[in-house]
C-alpha cells in the first residue's frame, strides 16, 4: 500500500520521464507525482472493494444462519 506508489514515483521519474522521454528534472518531478497519486487512488479503491466484498459476504453468511 505504501511501497507501490513510492516505487512507481522514483522508477517513473528516473526511467520513464527522465530516461526515455528526456524531460527536465523539474518536469519529471511533477509527472512522477501524478503517477504516484493515481497509484494511491487505485490501491485505495482496490482496498475498499476487497473490504466491501468481504463485509457483504460475511453479512450474507450471517443472515442465512
Amino acid at each position: 500500500m505504501i511501497t507501490l506508489p513510492v516505487g512507481l514515483y522514483f522508477s517513473s521519474k528516473a526511467y520513464i520521464f527522465e530516461g526515455t522521454l528526456g524531460m527536465s528534472n523539474r518536469d519529471s518531478y511533477f509527472y512522477a507525482a501524478i503517477v504516484a497519486v493515481v497509484t494511491v487512488h487505485v490501491v485505495l479503491a482496490m482496498f475498499v472493494y476487497v473490504a466491501w466484498s468481504e463485509g457483504t459476504r460475511q453479512w450474507r453468511e450471517g443472515k442465512q444462519d
